[in-house]
């Protein structure tokens, strides 16, 4: 099979097709012939060499989701046959033209969703799902703050938040980012480029935040937080560490019983995984079914222009999820 792989650390024209062999599956897993991967920032970071995959996941072809048809299953799965029309969560191997993944972390195209939407899904919807509903406990009627809204994860927090019942505030780098953030259903969309969003939202008070930034956002944060409020950190764009003059005053943890939380996703065990897969078919799925949930894609790119996706990742020019295409299949 051709696939796209990492010839070294670098920038994005490390990125170069190979051959390599068609992987079989173990007992648990199915091989999917990908029609679409999406790019995400993981996978520019493990480009960098920043972000080394687990030791069971391919070394050097990164992507963490795809969408095509099973082409093969192991001995031990029951729930899915050739044919079947996935989504699949990676733990990496999605820029190739089959990839592995355990039975347990697929999920079935919806109806109404070609592959390039259903490729853009998993990573975003596992990601929002686990860290604002499972552990930032969103509920109906709360105000939840999600920063970077334009972003693969903020259109998908924004919309699923807005399903859910919650009043949705939102940051993005743009007026023209800002506007696709409240078309997908923020009540309020903020350019943190021409304005301060503490001064916005302080008056008003959030529940629960999505932090992907950390650095100088996070005593904004914690002030922004009303009492019981939840802070999730997905990413530390800006730093884990504050910096300047604007302190962080932890007292406020105890005075407003908040909490503080974060997660990665890629290194958890497929067990938890699983769990979630199952968790967002349950909660999650019918969202899309009824129409009240619409992929964003950004651009598109062929599977060999992967070097010019993760370019275009690198500018934050884009308004939702950048794909890839199988040109091979």
């Amino acid at each position: 099979m051709k696939a796209i792989i990492i010839t070294e650390p670098g920038a994005p024209d490390v990125l170069q097709i190979r051959e390599r062999e068609r992987p079989l599956p173990a007992a648990s897993e199915v091989l999917i012939k990908v029609y679409a991967a999406g790019v995400n920032r993981p996978d520019v970071f493990q480009r960098k060499g920043n972000y080394p995959p687990p030791p069971d996941a391919p070394q050097d072809i990164p992507g963490l989701e795809v969408a095509g048809v099973i082409e093969e299953i192991g001995a031990d799965v029951t729930a899915w046959k050739p044919g079947d029309r996935v989504c699949a969560l990676l733990a990496g191997g999605g820029y190739a033209e089959y990839a592995l993944a355990q039975a347990t972390h697929c999920l079935p195209v919806p109806a109404s969703l070609d592959f390039a939407q259903a490729a853009s899904l998993p990573e975003t919807m596992f990601t929002v799902w686990h860290n604002v509903f499972q552990r930032g406990r969103l509920e109906a009627g709360e105000r939840f703050l999600v920063h970077g809204g334009s972003s693969g994860i903020g259109i998908t927090a924004i919309q699923l938040a807005k399903a859910f019942g919650a009043k949705v505030f939102t940051t993005a780098g743009s007026d023209e980012k800002c506007e696709a953030c409240t078309a997908l259903g923020a009540d309020i969309s903020i350019n943190y480029k021409t304005t301060d969003f503490e001064e916005v939202l302080k008056k008003l008070g959030v529940d629960v935040i999505l932090d992907m930034v950390g650095g100088d956002y996070i005593p904004k944060n914690l002030r922004l937080l009303r009492e019981e409020g939840r802070l999730v950190f997905i990413n530390t764009m800006k730093g884990g560490k504050v910096k300047g003059a604007d302190e962080v005053d932890f007292s406020l943890i105890m005075r407003k019983r908040l909490t503080v939380s974060g997660s990665t996703l890629r290194n958890r065990d497929h067990a938890f995984k699983a769990a979630l897969t199952s968790d967002i078919q349950k909660n999650v799925w019918p969202v899309l079914e009824n129409a009240l949930f619409q992929p964003v894609i950004a651009r598109t790119f062929p599977l060999a222009e992967a070097a010019q996706a993760h370019a275009l990742m690198e500018t934050s020019d884009h308004i939702g999820k950048i794909i890839l295409l199988n040109q091979w299949t």
